[in-house]
């Protein structure tokens, strides 16, 4: 009998849907890029309509284009943005825009929750930043008469999937992989805590039930059939975060392995099988992962990848129309020319944190290059974002050391965009003293998403054996001793560049706007 699943990944800069069979095989994808909004310095929004839209026609031209019998699909599941946050009202209409992890209008609830801080993080497993918490309070005191319409707080994934169930404001749910962004939750028990929400005046009716990945929240109806090409009455399952969707997709299922998201954000994480909250530094994130269990100690940079996007597009327009011309990839000569520049970039050092440090939170830091010179070209400046980034892991991966001296940390494994770059990659395994290694897959998402699918029916049995099934290692690359040793002292010259220009960010910040008329 054939058995197909669905995985759905609404991710940042775009929507992709795939179709694989219950080896793991891939049979159709179909991907179509994001809408963002800017309507203010520092606000970025999507229309929650777009992520319904992008998933139904991803899907479709799956099922065209695979020439599947839409009756022989078992299952599908959605991941999505995770730090973000939508809304639904009673008739699962949106009462507000989708609330972009990339936003950073909360700011000032950032500060509030922090009254709260080392209980937060120890309860829900990371710090307040631009998540769950401080957006419901924005919406909270910002817009009260919009807050009242709305019924529950949801995620992209959640949001999607339940329209496609056809539920109610009531039936809202949210599964575990998220809830450390809530700054509300008992993560370690997987549920909201009442004392947190009652600090914050945080109504406990306005947040969803939360649920395991695997828990079937309902079937597609006959509407939703209609739009996506799938057979009424599909089962659909809640399915997780975007990254621990991918971790899952990656076979980031043993203590010690090391993930690396080189994507729209850059996502540092490392499995574990305890709950240890970065109390003292607070600087990461312990997640819950799919398989029960397990856990992931995870930092990210917010829009990591697309420093290099605005690099490309901004300062390196001829390099680009170069690489268009010869038919090359833009990104593939970007890194020829920067493999041509030395270790340490000359003296360069790059802060890769353009909107905001995320981890830890600090709003008012902002993108910086320190030390060039006359004798510095732009590939020395691209070179210096690839390793600024890299200098940002270790800081994550000597903190979780320090959390857990006894561990032992085995390889990385990358996936997203950047996972295609062996210079990066390199540079990587240099600075962390870790061997990287690439998968032989690109849809890692969408395949724990569809791992997520088969379990909740009952096609797999066992998550962890599943995705080793699924993927194996096509490269490594091993660190070298010596560029590692050299990379330290660029490591420590990163750290406390961080530290000693941050006094100098919060009074950038506190300058006045500039007059309004005409630019002159």
């Amino acid at each position: 009998m054939k058995c197909y699943l669905v995985g759905v990944d609404l991710g940042t800069m775009g929507t992709k849907a795939a179709i694989f069979d219950a080896d793991g095989h891939l049979l159709a994808s179909a991907y179509e890029e994001s809408k963002l909004y800017y309507p203010q310095l520092g606000w970025v929004e999507q229309d929650p309509e777009d992520f319904y839209g992008s998933a139904v026609r991803t899907i479709r031209e799956c099922v065209e284009s695979s020439g599947i019998d839409p009756s022989d699909v078992a299952a599908i599941a959605f991941d999505g943005q995770m730090a973000g946050i939508s809304t639904v009202d009673e008739e699962w209409g949106t009462p507000t825009v989708y609330d972009s992890w990339l936003d950073n209008r909360c700011k000032p609830y950032i500060e509030q929750m922090r009254a709260l801080e080392e209980i937060i993080i120890r309860r829900t497993g990371g710090p307040p930043t631009y998540s769950h918490g401080p957006k419901i309070l924005w919406w909270m005191h910002e817009r009260p008469g919009v807050f009242r319409k709305i019924r529950k707080f949801v995620v992209p994934g959640g949001y999607v999937a339940g329209r496609m169930a056809g539920l109610k404001g009531d039936d809202a749910f949210i599964d575990y992989t998220y809830i450390h962004f809530s700054c509300l939750s008992d993560t370690v028990k997987a549920a909201w805590d009442e004392d947190l929400c009652r600090e914050f005046e945080i109504p406990l009716e306005k947040l969803p039930r939360i649920v395991p990945p695997w828990e079937i929240i309902g079937e597609l109806t006959p509407v939703a059939a209609k739009d996506c090409g799938l057979k009424a009455g599909t089962p659909i399952a809640a399915g997780a975060g975007d990254q621990a969707a991918g971790m899952l997709g990656a076979a980031m299922v043993e203590p010690g392995l090391v993930f690396d998201v080189a994507g729209t954000a850059s996502v540092f994480a490392i499995c574990v099988d305890q709950f240890v909250p970065d109390g003292k530094y607070k600087t990461l994130f312990t997640a819950r992962l799919v398989p029960e269990g397990l856990w992931c100690a995870l930092a990210y940079i917010n829009g990591g990848g697309l420093n290099l996007r605005w690099f490309r597009d901004e300062l390196a327009n001829e390099i680009k129309e170069e690489a268009r011309a010869k038919g090359e990839n833009e990104y593939a000569l970007l890194d020829r020319l920067a493999a041509e520049v030395p270790p340490g970039s000359d003296g360069l050092l790059f802060l890769p944190h353009l909107q905001g440090r995320v981890c830890p939170s600090d709003p008012d830091v902002r993108g910086l290059w320190m030390g060039f010179t006359w004798a510095h070209r732009k590939p020395h400046f691209y070179r210096a974002i690839l390793e600024g980034i890299a200098y940002e892991y270790a800081c994550y991966l000597g903190i979780e050391k320090a959390l857990l001296p006894e561990a032992e940390f085995k390889e990385a494994r990358v996936i997203g965009g950047g996972a295609r770059s062996q210079l990066w990659n390199q540079i990587k395994a240099d600075v962390l003293g870790l061997p990287y290694v690439q998968l032989n897959r690109e849809e890692f998402a969408v395949l724990g998403s569809a791992i997520v699918a088969g379990y909740a029916v009952g096609v797999f049995d066992d998550l962890k054996a599943t995705a080793r099934r699924f993927v194996e290692t096509t490269n490594r690359i091993e660190p070298r001793p010596e560029h590692h040793r050299f990379y330290q002292a660029y490591v420590e010259q990163y750290i406390t560049l961080l530290s000693e220009t941050a006094p100098f960010y919060r009074r950038l910040a506190a300058l006045p706007e500039p007059p309004g008329g005409e630019v002159s």
